[in-house]
């Protein structure tokens, strides 16, 4: 029993631990939660080194001396806005499973858990909007204006924009790339939302900035008293969804 203490013990030390969450993380959506553990041992393996927290556990079976293993994890949050991932443990039942020791690792990650999207006509409505007001084709490569360029043939390609004159006369497939329409900017004021419960309002909102984005249209928010101004930015769009995240939930 003594030796097994030992082994059990040596097993859990010098060990780090490293929790990668996705970019962006929605509410009631399963999401993978890439775990990683660190062997700063210059020798000895660990064996059967497992995660406990709050949603959160796994298993990974072998991590060599010097090295590091990682598995991925699915997750839940039901709720939007901050959630705090504390209370973590290593643990491992190696080298007999008679009991399991465990270590706990003074740990905390947070996350903003983004909205849920919730699909509502609020997007139809601002998609007609923007082409009464006019549209103008850019420079960005897309798949709804005039043709800029014929390149070689990718999987994944929509067959319909194969050029086969060109493909006839090169022998390889060819695809027709074609010049992407940007519309006139858009900005939904959160408190003009006809929608009486917050949450679907909420919902309805996020979904909309994501499906306007989507189609290259710049989207701007107006919400508890702050402005963000048009743009189709990744950075711009996070932040917009953050706020609505967040909304009523400042006591967090």
């Amino acid at each position: 029993m003594s030796i097994s203490g030992i082994f059990g013990k040596t097993n859990l030390s010098k060990l780090d631990l490293a929790i990668e969450f996705p970019q962006e993380v929605y509410a009631g959506s399963q999401v993978p939660v890439k775990i990683t553990v660190k062997n700063r041992r210059r020798f000895l393996p660990a064996f059967l080194i497992g995660l406990t927290a709050e949603r959160i556990s796994a298993l990974l079976p072998f991590t060599p001396s010097r090295g590091a293993s990682s598995l991925y994890a699915n997750v839940t949050f039901l709720e939007r806005g901050l959630h705090t991932i504390e209370n973590l443990h290593l643990f491992s039942p190696f080298p007999f499973s008679f009991f399991t020791r465990f270590k706990k690792l003074h740990r905390t990650y947070t996350i903003t858990v983004l909205p849920r999207l919730k699909a509502c006509d609020l997007a139809s409505l601002y998609r007609k909007e923007r082409k009464s007001r006019g549209e103008n084709v850019s420079d960005k490569i897309g798949y709804d204006a005039d043709i800029v360029s014929i390149r070689e043939y990718v999987r994944g390609d929509p067959i319909k924009y194969i050029h086969w004159k060109a493909t006839a006369k090169t022998g390889k497939l060819k695809t027709k790339e074609h010049s992407s329409l940007s519309y006139q900017p858009v900005v939904i004021e959160f408190d003009k939302v006809f929608i009486k419960d917050i949450e679907e309002r909420i919902s309805c909102v996020a979904y909309t900035i994501v499906q306007l984005l989507k189609n290259n249209v710049p989207v701007g928010l107006k919400i508890n008293g702050r402005m963000y101004p048009p743009d189709m930015t990744g950075i711009h769009r996070m932040n917009m969804l953050r706020e609505l995240a967040l909304y009523g939930k400042e006591g967090l």
